[in-house]
């Protein structure tokens, strides 16, 4: 019972929390975009659709279970890494040990989103989250079920001497934040804001098909690692939401899964091992050189 009640509390995560004050902000947001309607005032953008919402709504409550079985079998190994290989232990009762976990934990969320943009296995988990046409706090729910990208990305913490519980609360708790960016609601903030923290206007563009905004503004709640690399793209115009191929579907299971299914597709294809490994590990839209007997596929993402 000690094991079960030990476990429990480092499964405790801020967005369990959380998901109270997600629905009355889905609801409240929702509520604007009606009064909008009603009184054919500017809408601050397409507002909700009931079947897209329900479609993010169950891909949530999806991703909370594979979630929680993800984090079950990760925490047996970051503690078997923290206790066995860590050169130190980071105290978890100060406040500079958080406000560096916070830190960290962000640098290796923007390697891991941008892990998931450029690498095709990758995308195939993430795709999931920007298939949606609409930009709302609804889709922000709207998560993908296959983390397994994250558990990489998140192996250095234990060895660099981070309590693993203080990991996935920390990690929570960028998602929470990230919650909040996906709206269209909200203009530019101040200038010093907009230069340092992910905002709505900066994740808009994340979430935008047109050419210029592809495979940019990868941060969770900081911008400044975008800028940093490279991979920064203010908000111009306004975004044309969702992949550069739409998929046409609403059925949770499809969305998730269907682009493993062009991926075995396109290596069974294949006829060389360069190819099949290109299919696999090299970018969304990744096709051999023209010439080759390998046949080339158009991915979701890349421009038509």
């Amino acid at each position: 019972m000690h094991l079960v009640a030990t476990l429990w509390e480092n499964m405790q995560n801020p967005i369990l929390y959380a998901l109270p004050v997600f629905a009355v902000c889905i609801a409240i947001e929702a509520g604007f975009y009606a009064y909008d309607a009603r009184h054919e005032a500017d809408a601050h953008g397409r507002g909700y659709s009931g079947i897209d919402t329900r479609t993010s709504l169950s891909m949530g409550m999806g991703a909370l279970v594979f979630m929680t079985g993800f984090k079950l079998l990760t925490l047996v190994l970051f503690v078997f890494l923290w206790v066995r290989f860590a050169p130190w232990h980071i105290p978890a009762d100060t406040w500079w040990s958080w406000a560096l976990l916070a830190v960290v934990i962000d640098l290796a969320w923007y390697c891991n989103h941008r892990f998931s943009h450029r690498v095709r296995i990758g995308w195939a988990a993430h795709q999931a989250h920007h298939s949606s046409e609409y930009f709302n706090l609804g889709t922000a729910l709207r998560q993908k079920w296959n983390p397994w990208s994250e558990a990489i990305f998140w192996m250095p913490l234990p060895l660099l001497g981070f309590e693993p519980w203080t990991i996935y609360a920390m990690f929570g708790a960028n998602l929470v934040y990230q919650f909040f960016s996906h709206t269209e609601r909200v203009g530019k903030l101040w200038a010093p804001v907009e230069f340092v923290l992910n905002t709505p206007s900066h994740h808009r563009v994340h979430h935008g098909s047109d050419d210029i905004y592809l495979d940019r503004n990868y941060g969770g709640i900081l911008i400044v690692w975008d800028r940093m690399f490279g991979t920064f793209q203010e908000e111009l115009h306004t975004p044309t939401y969702g992949l550069t191929k739409p998929v046409e579907s609403h059925n949770p299971v499809h969305l998730q899964y269907y682009e493993y299914g062009n991926i075995w597709r396109d290596v069974r294809r294949a006829t060389t091992w360069r190819a099949r490994l290109g299919y696999v590990f090299g970018p969304p839209g990744w096709a051999p050189l023209t010439g080759s007997t390998d046949v080339s596929v158009q991915e979701d993402r890349i421009p038509s």
